[in-house]
């Protein structure tokens, strides 16, 4: 029997070293060859790790949440058979590093907004069915092994792993909550429940980003009320006449070619900030950062030149992107290099929010929920479609006036949206 260690692979080009976000094996478990053992994760993108041997677990290289360099020892197998001398794996499959990879299918899935990642838990059959949502449940092979040999249907676990993965743990906590029902207790019964979670992958990411973005970004944020009333009868109206292959519209691609307009008048909005070389690059190029929420946490998939694009592109390819972010299968360059973000809650948005900037851009607009008002029109209140937009703005690059001016120009466009396909 000999020994075989796979190292930390070589995740993506210029990447020194990945963050350990789940262990699909502990110490004692034999693993089979191409089986799934780890998940690391450097910056949006998770990587899974397979063992090319099979054999028995000997020692892990870490916890999840630590940082491991490219080529430090990961885990170390003793193999199946006898007389074999002890090798090394530098990547998941191969002695040649490999190139990075967005992640699975399952990586990341959709999910109602939370301010905090959720306990493990799992719903019984009666107050919650299978959905198209949960098709595609998270979990390691193992773990569906698991579920299969005990019948139970991993759509109904909410998974305690990191992105929502479904853990054997939870398995057999569903398992023994089925076999031993707790009792019922009082809605008055004072709860003591303490739990504590460490911030790993793509959440920690986002803290770690917040942190910069706040702490080095003087943020002025200005709230502008506009009257949507007639773009919305003009969106319905082009819904109602699309093209089997065309997106449903929503306002943002209306937002996104009323921002391409308004920038050529404010060139220093759509731009970057390098704070330590104090250097403001300005860009011809519209790429426009979509905030988009997913199991895992927060991304910004990019719309690559919306300047170039018409109503219909901008949906078309926008929706490509929040389909290939919540399912993992992102490319970086799909979700880095924008020059502005749209942030926006849809019904959750809110009368007014305060967003935080997306480093190193230096501003991001933020989409509050439409709600019919009272107007006064002169003569009388007549009751109008309105919107609120809460901008923010790098305050070092971006003077107050400026900001204004923007949101102004913004506001105009959308009031009057046969402006927006007006050439030039």
């Amino acid at each position: 029997m000999g020994e075989f260690t796979i190292k930390m692979p070589d995740v993506g080009e210029g990447v020194a070293e990945a963050e350990l976000v789940e262990w699909m094996v502990k110490i004692g478990d034999h693993v089979r060859e191409d089986m799934m053992v780890a998940a690391v994760m450097t910056d949006k993108a998770t990587v899974e790790i397979p063992t090319p041997v099979s054999g028995t677990v000997l020692w892990l290289g870490g916890e999840v949440g630590d940082t491991i360099a490219v080529k430090a020892p990961l885990i170390r197998i003793a193999t199946d058979g006898a007389g074999e001398d002890p090798v090394t794996s530098d990547s998941p499959s191969s002695s040649e590093p490999q190139p990075e990879r967005p992640a699975s299918k399952d990586a990341l899935r959709p999910q109602p907004v939370s301010a905090t990642p959720s306990p493990p838990d799992a719903v019984p059959p009666p107050a919650r069915h299978p959905s198209p949502e949960f098709d595609k449940p998270l979990a390691a092979p193992s773990v569906r092994l698991l579920a299969r040999e005990n019948g139970v249907d991993l759509r109904l676990l909410r998974g305690s792993g990191p992105a929502g993965r479904i853990l054997r743990e939870d398995i057999e906590q569903f398992l023994t909550r089925a076999a031993d029902p707790a009792p019922a207790v009082s809605s008055l019964a004072k709860k003591t429940a303490r739990e504590e979670i460490k911030l790993t992958g793509l959440r920690r990411r986002i803290a770690e980003k917040m942190v910069v973005s706040t702490s080095r970004i003087p943020h002025i944020t200005y709230v502008e009320e506009v009257d949507v009333t007639a773009l919305e009868e003009l969106r319905a109206k082009m819904n109602a006449e699309r093209r089997p292959d065309q997106p449903k519209l929503t306002i943002l691609p209306f937002l996104m070619r009323a921002m391409v307009k308004a920038v050529v008048e404010q060139p220093d909005v759509n731009a970057t900030f390098d704070d330590d070389a104090g250097v403001l690059t300005r860009f011809g190029a519209v790429h426009i950062g979509i905030a988009t929420q997913t199991a895992a946490g927060l991304a910004v998939p990019v719309v690559k030149h919306a300047e170039a694009r018409g109503i219909w592109d901008c949906a078309s390819e926008m929706n490509r992107l929040a389909e290939a972010t919540r399912a993992g299968t992102a490319t970086r360059d799909e979700l880095t290099g924008s020059t502005i973000t749209i942030t926006s809650l849809g019904a959750l948005g809110g009368i007014v929010s305060t967003p935080v900037i997306n480093h190193p851009e230096v501003a991001i607009i933020g989409v509050n929920k439409i709600a019919i008002r009272p107007i006064w029109d002169g003569t009388q209140f007549v009751p109008r479609k309105m919107m609120n937009l809460s901008s923010s703005f790098d305050h070092r690059i971006v003077d107050g006036w400026n900001a204004a001016t923007f949101v102004q120009r913004l506001r105009v466009l959308i009031e009057t949206p046969a402006l927006i396909f007006i050439e030039g």
